[in-house]
C-alpha cells in the first residue's frame, strides 16, 4: 500500500495561517487539519481542493502517495 505523505504544514506556515484559521477557511475542525499534517487523515477530493485553494499549492505538492 502506498505510503501518504502530508507537506500542508510546510505551505499553511508560508501562507502565514494557523491551523485555526485554514480549518476555518475550508469548513472543518482543527484537529482535521493536525491529523492531516501528521498523515493520520486521508482528505476527501473536495476538501483537499480547498485546501489547494486556501494555501495556493497545486494537490500534487500537498498530497503525495509515494
Amino acid at each position: 500500500m502506498p505510503e501518504f505523505i502530508c507537506q500542508l504544514k510546510q505551505y499553511r506556515a508560508e501562507k502565514g495561517l494557523t491551523q485555526q484559521q485554514l480549518a476555518d477557511l475550508v469548513h472543518v475542525r482543527r484537529e482535521t487539519i493536525m491529523r492531516l499534517e501528521k498523515a493520520q487523515y486521508n482528505p476527501s477530493l473536495k476538501l483537499a481542493i480547498d485546501i489547494s485553494r486556501a494555501v495556493e499549492q497545486p494537490i500534487e505538492k500537498l498530497f503525495i502517495f509515494d
